[in-house]
């Protein structure tokens, strides 16, 4: 680690998100660690250990048991668990293999080009494997029932490993590198990738030749917009006066698969995209304005963190420019549903759902028929979101495609008695009325941020997945950290200030009814090294030390109900030692709260949105920015990765080649279903 008391970054990634560190929300309700010690006292809180009585009561009976203590728990996995740490290369457990299946810049179609990485073109980027594979949803494919539509996120660009020639430090660099053509080929390599997928000797692997593979992206991809925003003043543009016609998504990070056989993909840091041309002095220095900007929308662009300077798209692209156009930030932090079955289809952007940095939109099937769909804004002190239908799901695919287009969003307030209550996001009722300023539907939900703290939702800790499960009626949000909890605020969940580590509630519907107003939570695990009392960890005693993770990110319910989930501790995996990894998590009986590890990233990556195949058989995992995280933390390395100059080659290693987002197939090398 440096010593010096400037900041030090590997990228430009990990300089945009320390700049980001300051939260935009004011917090004046009680955060969820505020109710946490409302419930069990300060005095438990900063014990190095709870009574048992205590754990019990958070993870359920049976939680500190002497068979859990020896690590004889009956747990839902069967696998040997990988040993954790850090290298150049991916790593799985034992009895299983990892196969790379795509990787950026693979082609999709027969006529893609091959992938030269020192002779990028947008043309080129928008016929292949696009950058920062995130979350991948699957469908099966009605007359080749061997084969699987596979949809993939593209959630950002890294430039410095990315394109050759960059400085790899962003200290002092305002994109003054950074070319038309290389804004270009940034936007193509945005969006989403669909593929069909076909099996060959048990391997998995693209058909460029399928009719139903598809490229979309931040660049010319027309989109519509419906619901109660769609039209709206506040959405329109000089390109679009209506509104309702947006070309792109950008920064899709988790998403969802409906019912219905379409994808959800969610825009999550939309604001990093928006520039400035305005400067203004700041200690001497000349730096582009982030604040006081936006005219009549100024408390919406604060409280968004509009325009962030993280690209200079603006730069190159009047429409990412907010000196020229101030509404086109308000087109983008939206829920897209893609048909992946109509490659001609236009993507629509459900404004019912709300505008903010949405991580995921899971989507489950209540009794009754509505569809409830769950999101987290990942941001610190940000909220957790539910958007329940309006109709109900019915045999007619195409009137299932409208059901998003109407209902009611709410927001959570976390009570201290252990229960959850669900806000509704209603123009018209409780805080949000005219004399608080507030005018129609649709600037509820285009500012659903200022509207959520309007109703005293509960503002949490980076809130990422939420993770409905259709066996049991549980729904499991990963809340990542909070580097920015203030010394007075340590607390049960969130043990220390300038917590790293997080924590995963746990959520439960009353008779699995995902419509009722109130549900009850508890904690179920909170993160960080069980071995060190002050960090305050919270796992069951048969977590091995491979098992224990920090910053919990994406995860996944597989089709025997049980729950993995993928970390993502940034540049600060130095501080568990550990690479991000997929981790199998159980939730019941006496191996509640126990973890252990399957799947290890590369050095400087991130474990993003995995996905199982129908029949378990193979679990897609996608891996993201390899190469770049926390390279100068790194032993032998210790230095900022660049194109030329990159901590690992992975997973090509390949000297002409860069490091590659990729996509790895990992399945049990005897057949069989994955986890035991």
């Amino acid at each position: 680690m440096s010593n010096s008391s400037e900041p030090s970054f590997s990228n430009k990634a990990e300089a945009f998100e320390a700049f980001d560190d300051i939260p935009t929300h004011t917090v004046e309700t009680a955060t969820i660690g505020d109710v946490i010690q409302q419930r069990f006292g300060r005095r438990d809180v900063l014990k190095g250990a709870l009574a048992v009585t205590t754990v019990s009561y958070l993870m359920g009976g049976g939680a500190f048991s002497a068979s859990a203590a020896a690590g004889n728990t009956s747990s839902m996995f069967d696998f040997k668990e990988l040993q954790a740490g850090v290298d150049a290369n991916h790593h799985i457990a034992e009895g299983y293999q990892a196969e790379i299946l795509l990787r950026w810049g693979d082609g999709l179609f027969e006529d893609s080009d091959v992938f030269d990485p020192r002779a990028q073109t947008a043309a080129s980027q928008h016929r292949q494997f696009g950058y920062n594979n995130d979350y991948i949803g699957v469908f099966r494919i009605s007359d080749r029932p061997g084969n699987l539509l596979m949809c993939v996120n593209h959630e950002y660009t890294s430039p410095e490993v990315m394109f050759s020639g960059l400085t790899a430090s962003p200290k002092d660099n305002d994109f003054v590198e950074i070319t038309d053509q290389m804004v270009d080929v940034e936007m193509a390599a945005h969006g989403v990738s669909i593929v069909e997928l076909e099996q060959q000797d048990g391997k998995w692997r693209p058909v460029t030749t399928s009719p139903l593979n598809r490229r979309i992206s931040a660049a010319n991809t027309e989109m519509s917009a419906d619901g109660p925003a769609a039209g709206h003043p506040r959405l329109q543009t000089s390109a679009d006066p209506s509104g309702k016609r947006i070309i792109g998504t950008l920064n899709n990070c988790a998403g969802g698969v409906t019912p219905w056989g379409t994808y959800l993909a969610a825009e999550e840091n939309f604001h990093g995209y928006f520039w400035t041309d305005q400067m203004e002095d700041r200690d001497g220095k000349q730096v582009r304005r982030k604040k006081g900007l936006g005219g009549d929308q100024a408390d919406s662009y604060a409280r968004y963190g509009v325009p962030a300077n993280w690209y200079n798209w603006g730069a190159h692209q009047p429409r990412f420019n907010v000196d020229r156009e101030p509404n086109e930030p308000n087109r983008f932090g939206w829920v897209v549903e893609i048909d992946p079955f109509d490659a001609s289809s236009t993507p629509v952007k459900h404004t019912a759902l709300g505008r903010f940095r949405h991580e995921g939109c899971e989507c489950v099937v209540n009794s009754d028929g509505h569809a409830v769909v769950y999101s987290g804004d990942d941001a610190r002190f940000e909220y957790v979101y539910r958007f329940v239908s309006a109709g109900k799901v019915s045999d007619d695919r195409e009137a299932n495609k409208t059901l998003l287009s109407q209902g009611t969003l709410s927001v959570a307030r976390f009570n201290a008695n252990g229960t959850v209550d669900w806000l509704p996001l209603i123009y018209g009722t409780g805080a949000l009325v005219p004399e608080n300023g507030w005018e129609s539907q649709a600037q509820v939900l285009i500012d659903a941020r200022l509207a959520a703290k309007a109703l005293g939702a509960t503002p949490m800790d980076r809130p990422e997945d939420v993770q409905p499960s259709e066996q049991t009626g549980k729904i499991y949000i990963m809340l990542t950290n909070n580097n920015k909890r203030e010394q007075d605020q340590v607390d049960e969940a969130n043990p220390r200030a300038e917590n790293l580590f997080g924590h995963i509630i746990e959520m439960t519907a009353p008779e699995r009814n995902h419509t009722a107003d109130q549900f009850t939570w508890q904690i179920m695990i909170r993160c960080g090294d069980p071995s060190v009392a002050e960090v305050g960890s919270l796992w069951n005693p048969a977590t091995s030390a491979n098992g224990w993770f920090g910053s919990p990110d994406n995860c996944t319910i597989d089709g025997a109900g049980r729950l993995w989930v993928a970390t993502d501790q940034g540049k600060n995996w130095h501080k568990t030692g550990k690479a991000d990894g997929f981790y199998a998590v159980d939730t019941d009986g006496d191996a509640r709260g126990t973890s252990r590890l399957f799947f290890r990233v590369p050095l400087g990556a991130e474990m993003c949105g995995p996905c199982f195949t129908p029949d378990m058989e193979t679990v897609f995992l996608p891996v993201q920015h390899p190469g770049t995280d926390g390279t100068e933390e790194f032993p032998g390395f210790e230095r900022a990765s660049t194109f030329e100059d990159p901590a690992t080659r992975w997973p090509d290693f390949s000297a002409d080649m860069p490091p590659r987002p990729s996509i790895v197939a990992a399945r049990k090398k005897a057949g069989g279903r994955i986890g035991g």
